[in-house]
């Protein structure tokens, strides 16, 4: 039962992968044959960080993805093995690179260092100025760059996601509609960073997660939208158009936390919400079930013990 605790086992079977002794975020959910559990060590042993032969490689790189970059003299130094062992465990979320010598050299005018490039043609790069052999501080610091704020879940990676147990605040948005994208970014980062550890923030192809809009009466047509799933319910803020009044979100989410959006959805406003002089309606209704618990560890996929305390 500890282990299962220490280590958020909730079902069997469970392969979690660990590299220098800590324990990686994702586990392994592919199929449970020999050949495929091969394939995956395969493919982890494998490098993660791209050496470059000319710098023109790091001008022309996909600025879609974050890209974290390493300038240093030599690769058999204590700089660089710090910089292999954050590459090995966050090269999921982020495209490592390094570049060694003369190569790196026009780079390392005050010694070793790391970049960061975040995703867009002309957003600035960040430069780490930290210890490059305190493992601790280069991990903090690339794990803040590699692992965004607002992440996009998918049906790949929401069994993942629902697993973390939190709730989820999700935008839906068309795919090609980055403004909204940006500005929900924007107010998360803004209004809410403090609840951070306490409700996952993420995006959602409209398209794609179609069945969850239906399941709060929207469509496609009705994005951008703003929704939060408390694995009970699903609850919806008001108006897309309300995200830049301050307060506004980090109030929906407080209003979560409270339970607030739960008993409004079965009684109606809170007293204190009503003018004076206007009755109180006990206006019952039935908010919709949660949508993404649905994405959660079925039980027709694993061995699941029935009673919590076999664990």
């Amino acid at each position: 039962a500890d282990i299962a605790q220490r280590y958020r086992i909730s079902k069997y079977p469970t392969l979690k992968l660990f590299r220098n002794g800590m324990m990686m975020k994702r586990e392994y959910r592919g199929q449970r044959s020999v050949t495929a559990i091969a394939d995956y060590i395969r493919q982890q042993k494998s490098n993660p960080i791209r050496e470059v032969q000319d710098l023109e490689e790091i001008s022309s790189l996909d600025r879609s993805r974050r890209n974290i970059v390493g300038y240093f003299e030599q690769k058999d130094s204590d700089n660089y093995r710090t910089f292999e062992r954050v590459a090995n465990i966050l090269h999921d979320d982020c495209v490592f690179l390094s570049a060694f010598g003369a190569i790196s050299k026009a780079e390392r005018f005050s010694g070793d260092n790391v970049i960061y490039k975040p995703p867009g043609e002309n957003a600035p790069d960040m430069v780490y100025l930290g210890s490059l052999t305190n493992f601790d501080l280069i991990y903090a610091w690339t794990q803040d760059k590699c692992v965004p704020l607002v992440r996009e879940i998918t049906f790949e990676n929401g069994e993942e996601l629902t697993e973390e147990g939190l709730p989820f605040l999700i935008l839906f948005h068309m795919k090609d509609d980055l403004e909204s994208l940006e500005k929900f970014q924007q107010e998360v980062a803004r209004q809410l960073i403090s609840e951070k550890g306490t409700i996952n923030f993420l995006h959602a192809d409209c398209d794609k997660f179609r069945h969850p809009l239906l399941h709060i009466q929207k469509t496609p047509a009705d994005c951008p939208v703003i929704a939060i799933d408390s694995f009970r319910h699903m609850y919806v803020f008001p108006d897309f158009g309300d995200l830049s009044i301050p307060g506004k979100l980090k109030q929906f989410v407080l209003d979560l936390h409270s339970g607030k959006l739960h008993r409004e959805f079965h009684h109606g406003p809170d007293p204190t919400d009503v003018a004076p002089g206007q009755p109180i309606q006990d206006l019952a209704s039935s908010p919709p079930e949660s949508s993404f618990q649905k994405l959660a560890p079925s039980e027709h996929r694993y061995t699941l013990l029935r009673e919590k305390d076999e664990l």
